[in-house]
């Protein structure tokens, strides 16, 4: 998969208006449109973007156990892990980018911010492995390992699934993953590889 996000000029693939862009970032992963976010789904969202078998696996677990708890009313732990997509503001963890707003809303600002102290070899275009590593030490909390652990896990995969033939993650690439489009296309650009080798 790696280098197929090329998303320059598309229009977005979904029109959820009345969802947070956050909300529609996750709401790829509620594969039956229920609302709610099992691991069996997430599992299914991560093969649909071309993510592998054993890191599907990894991350269905790791994500939903760690933003069940903070999705779901309540106290009672549910051992089936949902995650509750219009709840999921509070899985909004710290030493993060701060690109989501306190209401899930994309913060075009920070977002531009980013790439500004971050993107150095590239004109403020796109990211080297080096300065993703660099952003994520640079955004990290004094002991918040939790946090650490979540952000390096989502930018590495994120890296991984679309950084381009020289290894970079272009900028429009990661403004279509905070905007909620980026899954979307993935999902059917995967689809049409598969016809192509049917």
């Amino acid at each position: 998969m790696a280098g197929t996000c090329n998303n320059q000029g598309e229009q977005p693939l979904i029109n959820n208006h009345n969802q947070t862009v956050l909300q529609k970032h996750a709401a790829f992963f509620d594969r039956n449109k229920d609302g709610v976010i099992y691991p069996w789904e997430t599992f299914q969202g991560c093969r649909a973007i071309g993510v592998g078998i054993a890191g599907s696996t990894f991350i269905a677990i790791a994500i939903n156990i760690a933003f069940s708890g903070k999705t779901r009313p309540g106290k009672c732990p549910n051992l089936l892990f949902p995650i509750e997509v219009k709840n999921v503001i509070r899985s909004r963890h710290t030493s993060d980018s701060g690109i989501y707003d306190a209401q899930g809303e994309f913060d075009p600002a920070k977002f531009d911010e980013l790439f500004h102290k971050h993107s150095k070899a590239n004109a403020n275009a796109a990211l080297t492995g080096d300065e993703l590593s660099g952003m994520l030490k640079a955004n990290r909390l004094p002991r918040d390992y939790y946090g650490w652990a979540l952000g390096h896990l989502e930018w590495k995969v994120l890296y991984s699934v679309c950084k381009d033939k020289n290894g970079l993650l272009q900028k429009e690439t990661v403004r279509a993953f905070y905007t909620g489009d980026l899954f979307y296309q993935l999902e059917q650009e995967r689809a049409r590889e598969i016809i192509t080798i049917v």
